[in-house]
């Protein structure tokens, strides 16, 4: 096995975390995505509580939030349709690997965790004030 299949796989919900703050995010959502992406910069390098660093990070975006650039350390992945179903599809993918995934959406939450993935809310990777 290579460090990147045990490496927990960190599927983070762009337009969940990112909508959790009302901070005008609607007004540029691709800049918004671009703010989280480069928050999870670090997350990737020192992990979250109860998963060390380093961590597999993937940012999921969608709709007006595609074109955001990958960094070293955050992938950045833009669903062809829902973003839901490419998160679903990102953990059926890592079933042999941890896999948490960081939404507040309960119906994500239920698939996700039916495929063995472990979840966490927004709070978990927002800046902290």
């Amino acid at each position: 096995m290579t460090t990147r299949e045990t490496t927990t796989l960190l599927v983070v919900d762009g337009a969940n975390v990112v909508g959790s703050v009302p901070d005008g995010w609607w007004r540029d959502r691709r800049g918004a995505a671009e703010r989280l992406r480069d928050n999870l910069v670090e997350v990737a390098r020192h992990g979250l509580p109860g998963h060390p660093g380093p961590l597999d990070v993937v940012l999921v975006v969608e709709g007006a939030a595609r074109g955001v650039d990958p960094v070293p350390g955050v992938r950045v992945d833009e669903a062809p349709g829902s973003g839901d179903d490419r998160m679903v599809e990102l953990v059926a993918q890592a079933r042999d690997r941890p896999c948490l995934v960081v939404t507040a959406d309960r119906e994500l939450r239920r698939r996700v965790t039916g495929l063995g993935a472990r979840v966490t809310g927004p709070r978990t990777v927002r800046p902290r004030p």
